[in-house]
């Protein structure tokens, strides 16, 4: 069975082919940054009165839990 078709998915894809390299890292960087941010208001909204110096270990702790540790 065929997955059902995703216009959206179909449209972004044939804009990243149209893409230099160079547009493509750019926009990678774009979405990294925009779920950096995203993580962190989730974090503070999940916290809201937690000291900065607390939520700042608390969200290096949390990104710790993010990263690949397998190489």
């Amino acid at each position: 069975m065929d997955p059902k078709p995703r216009p959206n998915h179909d449209q972004y894809l044939r804009a990243l082919h149209r893409m230099t390299p160079g547009e493509r890292a750019m926009k990678a960087f774009e979405l990294s940054e925009l779920s950096r941010q995203l993580f962190i208001q989730g974090l503070r909204k999940r916290f809201p009165d937690l000291p900065e110096k607390d939520f700042h270990k608390l969200l290096l702790d949390r990104l710790a839990l993010c990263h690949n540790t397998n190489y």
